[in-house]
């Protein structure tokens, strides 16, 4: 479908992490207040992540022996952060119990021999990696695939997570840019399998700006750090209806794709999709005016 065509009504996403974040890797970390801590806005998360959980368990959770204590605390923590009564599941794990309740995935990191490590963890919107991937890792295993990260980033994550207190909230965000608006993902391959077969012309339809907003907060009982990820995304012809913002995309693609931003760039393979992007801020941002050029813009 054309960019101009009308299209379906996606809502308002709060955050925009390429308008500050340089086109290099930054941990980013900021406080914010303990009201601030879930952001909502999925009416029945449980009826999605339910469905996930039936038809591809070993994907979207999975826990290691001992976990539990730590799992109970942060669902308990969630539970009285909504005011709800904490759900009797069961037999079910308390930290899935507790995915049910936000829209956010959870994922408990615990000190085990001296390193931080995923005990525990409800994916149900990751972005190229699965709970039966992840759960067990440690830190530096968990960021492999990051380039340099063990290098460049891994000593101050690892103090951040020592040096965090009960009673701080922290939180950073961050995007990247893919031919999907699914939320679980759990497989580039299928994704970036049909990209080629998308008409350059369509590329604000078909491409989405995907943001992960995460924050930490230890658990005061046990010193497990929970991290939660939750998910937005909208389709890349959403920007031209904010100038501000569409300018602040365009200036951050550009800086990706400098030699700058190689390692952000490599790692999100944003390189993929280049010739999709440059398409559609040609038509939005670059090009003269249709009264200039004597017809329709590219984007018309």
């Amino acid at each position: 479908m054309p960019d101009g065509a009308t299209q379906p009504c996606w809502p308002p996403v709060p955050h925009a992490p390429y308008e500050t974040q340089p086109a290099e890797f930054r941990i980013g970390l900021r406080p914010i207040p303990l009201e601030a801590w879930f952001e909502g806005g999925e009416d029945e998360p449980a009826r999605r992540k339910d469905a996930l959980f039936a038809t591809c368990p070993d994907r979207v959770w999975r826990e290691v022996e001992g976990s539990r204590p730590a799992q109970a605390e942060a669902l308990a923590l969630i539970s009285g952060w909504l005011e709800r009564q904490t759900p009797d599941e069961g037999e079910a794990p308390p930290l899935r119990a507790a995915a049910a309740l936000v829209p956010d995935d959870l994922c408990l990191m615990q000190k085990r021999e001296g390193e931080w490590m995923l005990t525990a963890a409800s994916l149900c919107a990751g972005t190229f990696f699965t709970a039966g991937e992840a759960v067990g890792k440690t830190m530096h295993g968990l960021h492999l695939p990051v380039t340099r990260f063990g290098e460049r980033l891994l000593p101050r994550v690892v103090r951040i997570f020592d040096a965090l207190q009960p009673d701080t909230i922290v939180e950073r965000r961050n995007w990247t840019v893919l031919n999907s608006s699914e939320l679980h993902l759990p497989d580039p391959a299928p994704v970036r399998a049909v990209l080629p077969g998308l008409p350059l012309e369509q590329a604000g339809q078909g491409l989405f700006v995907r943001i992960e907003r995460q924050t930490l907060r230890r658990l005061p009982e046990s010193g497990a750090v929970l991290f939660t990820i939750r998910v937005w995304r909208h389709p890349l012809a959403q920007l031209a209806q904010d100038p501000a913002r569409l300018a602040a995309f365009a200036q951050a693609w550009e800086a990706v794709m400098d030699p700058l931003g190689a390692d952000f760039r490599a790692y999100k393979r944003l390189d993929l999709y280049d010739p999709w992007v440059r398409s559609f801020l040609v038509a939005h941002v670059f090009a003269p005016p249709a009264s200039e050029l004597g017809h329709n813009s590219p984007g018309g």
